[in-house]
């Protein structure tokens, strides 16, 4: 789309995006662990700025594709390329202190092959299935971004008073699921709007988008670490569905 005028030919066009949008990630995370190396933020939060802002940034760079339709396998190598990042250094192939502290809470590069590869597999899956066509897409990663990433951010910070049956987990930290990522998801929407991808009725998005971020926050409260990076995106396409199939909230401009 943007660079159309620049690149007529589609093909440079997605290879081209590809590119900016890896550059966009690696300076993200570069910048990030330069902050962890330096411990000038606690280690939790530049851990979570990872998780809250990669993915954000990396829909940002989706308008630089082309609109045709082998656009979003271009886009998908960028999370699969990531990934396998994490994957290497997990098993130990890869040898990256930097970014191990960046991203584990412990220390150990084995904590990359769980919560961090299942984030970047999430991303991968939504990118190919639903690409810039529909806002479900949208919906799952801004909850697991903006509402998973918050939670423990504000609950490690605010969070004394612990959910029932919750030695970990925090009203705090359920209350900055659900600022964050209802915002987040409200936010791209708006943004899927103005890029021209979607046509969707925000003034009647909000109920719905509150409903599902609502769902998402209790089963994030009381899923095991590092499984919410499945679950929250789940939850999210089951409460898609049942808003639309069941409550009919939505109708034809959800999909348009």
């Amino acid at each position: 789309m943007v660079l159309a005028s620049l690149l007529p030919n589609p093909w440079l066009q997605d290879l081209a995006a590809t590119v900016i949008s890896f550059a966009v990630a690696l300076a993200f995370l570069k910048l990030n662990d330069f902050v962890a190396v330096r411990g000038w933020l606690p280690e939790y939060v530049t851990r979570k700025l990872v998780h809250i802002g990669t993915g954000p940034l990396f829909l940002l760079c989706w308008p630089f594709f082309s609109t045709t339709g082998h656009a979003r396998w271009f886009a998908a190598l960028v999370p699969a390329g990531l990934t396998a990042v994490f994957g290497l250094i997990g098993v130990g192939l890869v040898k990256k202190d930097d970014f191990v502290a960046a991203m584990s809470r412990t220390g150990d590069p084995r904590e990359l092959l769980r919560g961090p590869l299942m984030y970047g597999v999430v991303f991968v899956l939504v990118t190919l299935v639903f690409w810039t066509q529909s806002p479900v897409g949208v919906i799952m990663l801004m909850l697991l971004c903006g509402g998973d990433g918050l939670a423990d951010v504000i609950g490690r910070r605010f969070g004394r008073a612990k959910l029932p049956g919750q030695a970990a987990k925090s009203w705090a930290g359920s209350l900055g699921f659900l600022f964050g990522g209802a915002a987040l998801t409200l936010t791209y929407l708006a943004l899927f709007n103005a890029f021209g991808f979607t046509q969707l009725d925000l003034r009647a998005a909000w109920a719905p988008v509150l409903a599902i971020t609502v769902l998402a926050a209790v089963v994030e409260a009381y899923t095991p670490a590092d499984f919410d990076n499945l679950t929250v995106p789940g939850v999210a396409l089951v409460g898609m569905w049942l808003m639309i199939t069941v409550l009919n909230w939505w109708q034809a401009p959800f999909w348009a």
